[in-house]
């Protein structure tokens, strides 16, 4: 049995985090990847999706020409755009590769590990044994339940991205982040696009306002959007008929590519973790502690399939918990503040608690809110739809989280994660002199008009 002194099992974020540090320890590391090297981030997440946003938002713009006083007529490319999209992600996931496998004491083994003791695994029939284990495989996109969905050839997110061909209309179900973002990008791309929620609203964990702006943008450029439906069954031939029921009526739509954008669950169950003891929750997500640890000692979780994040950033920070640790620091993720982004345009970023959430946990809050369509900087690039939203805490005077939808808003809320983590109270933060013209600049101002919610 070969022996290491570390294994990192998946290639996600993480995975580069961990390696950027214990690389330069002298301790042998082993990497097994059953995919792409990358994950999901760099192969299906992220990198192509933000390519092909930013791809879309370059033809809306042009259509937009006599706005901003010039003519064009954009004709869209698909196959360039996907070409784009593949040079971009496929660089980035080579590079990964080459700087694995350039690394002196890092050996990278291609294939599925499945866990055959407490600290060791088999993989292409090798067994291979760690003193300390990362695992980071990541989540899938998960099926709901739709009668006959077993037998249709539906898309999730990767396939999606492999398209050759631009469907005349694509079935989005699913009203989160990824049904949002590919909505909106393959609408502009000239699909006709229907958005299916089971809920009362788009993104159901913001709060009611920001989820309506963000649907009135959708169907404002002509996006579908069918709210409290279900999807009961669905047959494909030529195409997808999905049957519909909303308000007691059901209808069948018709579309020639399925996008399922419904959830995503755990790459647990190949891992066959009940032969290391592993722990799981019911929803087979990965138990861990402050630190990332699994009740195993020395057998780390971080990323997508622990349950505590589902993002990018968030699996780089459970990296940097899990080195801090190792290395004899106290950073803890029970004190991480949760941040995160919607990629559409105009986009949301979002940190901290929701106004419902602050109310829920017994907070005394105060709340205020502030229309782009009032912002200069905003009137001046012609993109005024989108609001910013601030929660304050009346006692302490902190702010417990923001909303920013609009032009910038997912690097506008980066500077409000950083004054959270700080402890700054709002009073010190309208001081602060910020750049003019610009968006972010009006951010204090925004506090002028809290007012306490009863």
């Amino acid at each position: 049995m070969k022996h290491f002194d570390h294994m990192i099992i998946g290639t996600g974020q993480a995975t580069g985090t961990l390696l950027s540090k214990l690389s330069g320890t002298g301790d042998s590391i082993v990497i097994i990847e059953g995919h792409k090297v990358g994950g999901s981030c760099v192969n299906y997440g992220c990198t192509p999706t933000k390519t092909m946003v930013a791809s879309a938002k370059a033809i809306h713009q042009a259509r937009r020409g006599d706005f901003y006083g010039f003519q064009a007529v954009p004709k869209v490319d698909f196959t360039r755009v996907m070409a784009r999209m593949n040079e971009i992600r496929n660089g980035s996931s080579n590079g990964l590769r080459g700087w694995i496998t350039s690394e002196e004491k890092v050996t990278l083994i291609d294939g599925w590990a499945h866990f055959s003791g407490k600290k060791a695994v088999e993989v292409n029939g090798e067994q291979i044994s760690a003193d300390k284990i990362y695992i980071n495989v990541g989540t899938s996109p998960a099926a709901p339940p739709i009668a006959g969905i077993e037998k249709v050839p539906w898309l999730d997110s990767a396939g999606l991205l492999e398209l050759e061909r631009l469907p005349k209309h694509l079935i989005v179900v699913g009203g989160g982040y990824i049904g949002v973002e590919f909505a909106q990008v393959f609408n502009r791309l000239g699909s006709e696009v229907t958005i299916i929620q089971r809920g009362a609203q788009l993104m159901p964990q913001e709060d009611p306002e920001i989820a309506k702006t963000i649907e009135e943008i959708l169907i404002s450029e002509g996006i579908s959007v069918l709210l409290e439906a279900n999807a009961r069954s669905v047959k494909h031939n030529d195409s997808f008929r999905l049957e519909v029921e909303q308000n007691g009526t059901t209808s069948t739509l018709v579309g020639d590519q399925l996008l399922i954008a419904a959830g995503r669950k755990p790459n647990t169950q190949q891992l066959q973790l009940e032969k290391s003891g592993i722990a799981i929750n019911e929803r087979g997500f990965i138990l861990v502690n402050d630190y990332c640890e699994t009740n195993v000692k020395d057998v780390f979780a971080v990323g997508d399939v622990n349950g505590h994040g589902a993002f990018t950033h968030t699996a780089v920070n459970d990296a940097e918990i899990v080195l801090d640790y190792l290395f004899g620091g106290n950073r803890k993720l029970s004190n991480r503040i949760p941040v995160y982004a919607l990629f559409s345009d105009p986009p949301l970023g979002r940190v901290g608690m929701t106004e419902k959430e602050a109310l829920a946990k017994g907070h005394k809050i105060m709340k205020a809110s502030k229309l782009m369509s009032t912002i200069s900087r905003a009137k001046e690039m012609g993109e005024t739809q989108g609001l910013a939203k601030l929660i304050v805490d009346a006692k302490s005077d902190l702010i417990l989280g923001a909303a920013i939808l609009g032009p910038g808003g997912d690097e506008i809320i980066n500077m409000f994660a950083a004054i959270m983590h700080s402890g700054i109270p709002c009073r010190n933060y309208r001081e602060v002199v910020l750049v003019h013209p610009t968006v972010s600049e009006l951010m204090p101002y925004v506090l002028d008009g809290l007012k306490v919610v009863e």
